[in-house]
């Protein structure tokens, strides 16, 4: 990494036009290039069309925002001082170099939120995407910011696995922050790996979101956002609605029609258009999701619809009258298996929304928007959804978690602050006594 914090320090100081027109022309390949970038997302991912399209449309809008982040360093505000002749400055400079871990499951638009505002804000990047995504989440991005001209060494993307590369993105003393997406278990350890060397973290963890069905929501609209929030992406999605815990009195109902909607989702190849629920990434997450099932029966959960495997696909699962604090309601699935809680009041569903490690994403459905909208926040996470589900994801907006989900925010402004340094400079314009 020393190459590149000396590569960093001519590109901290290069002007705003210059970052502006990197940033406009990897948009430019984006666009120009966006039915092979659909393709390879599908291929290599298995995500559906419909996850794909969803992604890239998130990751231009990644590219948009850093547009408008060029500006922010180098200038200043001003700020009054008690001292007579004093004058202040306060100053956002390029943090340095900052080290980019990605995961798998959304590969494109999790490596852009980091690099896109970090080259943007002068800074320089070493990526590493997860080997599985090594396409979307790496390659495309050394193509496209060559494309675009960023000089040489400013995003250094590299293809390896942890075993290889050790805590060398971790504690290598040129770099300054490690921005990190993957689970709470892996984030815990980055995290104390990273701060026992000094360096500021962006977390970026898991997951298990609370869909709540208050006792006065529409039923059908709300199953029609459980659906796409549950199942988009085989449920391989940090945001993803994890737990749906229903006031008893629509409970049945939600249950039932919940059921004959997963029932009818068609699988299969992801090329094909129509299909909506493709394969798992791979045979080892595969085979944790068949564990997870197995685990939660032989407990004797209940099963409202047990779906099947094909090949690397699991079609939908429901779980239905599940303890909360079972093993099964504290796990994050990452797969499509949706997990039925009955709350007896709408203040205890609220309660049992909260009642988990995690506080990522969450969502409440209510006829009452003013009631929806203070219950929003007594739910202890960084997101949530009034009436829609939980995988929303909006450029401009702060996403991140509470809890066991991370630190830190992403998004214009706040991904600013965590990618710079604030620096306090003072002028004093005619001559200070001091005391002695």
């Amino acid at each position: 990494m020393k190459q590149r914090s000396k590569r960093k320090k001519k590109w901290a100081k290069s002007s705003v036009e210059e970052r502006k027109a990197v940033i406009r022309k990897v948009l430019e390949y984006f666009k120009e290039n966006k039915e092979a970038i659909l393709e390879a997302l599908v291929v290599e991912t298995g995500s559906a069309y419909v996850k794909a399209e969803m992604e890239y449309q998130v990751t231009l809008d990644e590219l948009i925002e850093a547009e408008k982040m060029t500006e922010e360093i180098y200038t200043y505000r001003e700020a009054p001082s008690p001292i007579e002749g004093k004058t202040n400055r306060i100053y956002r400079l390029p943090i340095g170099v900052i080290s980019s871990i990605a995961p798998f499951n959304f590969p494109l638009f999790i490596s852009m939120r980091t690099i896109a505002p970090a080259i943007a804000l002068g800074n320089a990047v070493v990526h590493k995407p997860d080997l599985k995504t090594a396409l979307t989440g790496g390659s495309i991005f050394a193509a496209a910011f060559e494309y675009a001209g960023l000089p040489k060494g400013v995003l250094n993307v590299i293809l390896t696995n942890s075993r290889e590369i050790g805590d060398e993105m971790l504690t290598n003393p040129h770099a300054k922050l490690v921005s990190f997406t993957g689970s709470t278990e892996a984030g815990k350890r980055v995290g104390a790996v990273a701060g026992g060397a000094l360096k500021r973290v962006a977390l970026e963890l898991g997951g298990n979101g609370p869909f709540v069905v208050l006792s006065d929501a529409d039923v059908d609209r709300a199953v029609e956002a459980a659906i796409f929030g549950k199942y988009l992406h085989q449920g391989q999605i940090c945001i993803i609605a994890n737990r749906f815990i229903v006031h008893k009195d629509l409970y049945d109902e939600f249950v039932q029609k919940f059921v004959e909607r997963a029932k009818e989702l068609p699988y299969g190849d992801p090329r094909n258009r129509e299909n909506v629920i493709g394969p798992i990434i791979d045979q080892r997450q595969l085979e944790k999701a068949l564990k997870i099932i197995e685990e939660a029966k032989a407990e004797g959960i209940p099963l409202a619809l047990e779906g099947k495997r094909v090949g690397n696909i699991l079609t939908p699962h429901v779980f239905v009258d599940v303890d909360n604090d079972s093993k099964l309601a504290q796990t994050e699935v990452f797969a499509p298996i949706a997990i039925m809680i009955k709350a007896e009041t709408d203040e205890q569903a609220i309660e049992l929304a909260n009642r988990t490690e995690y506080g990522l994403s969450s969502a409440i459905f209510t006829s009452d928007l003013e009631k929806g909208t203070k219950l929003a926040l007594e739910i202890d996470s960084g997101m949530t959804h009034v009436n829609d589900q939980s995988v929303n994801l909006q450029s401009s907006m702060p996403f991140g978690g509470t809890k066991a989900s991370g630190l830190g925010r992403f998004g214009n402004p706040w991904i600013v602050e965590e990618f710079t340094v604030t620096k306090w400079v003072s002028v004093q314009h005619q001559y200070r006594k001091f005391p002695f």
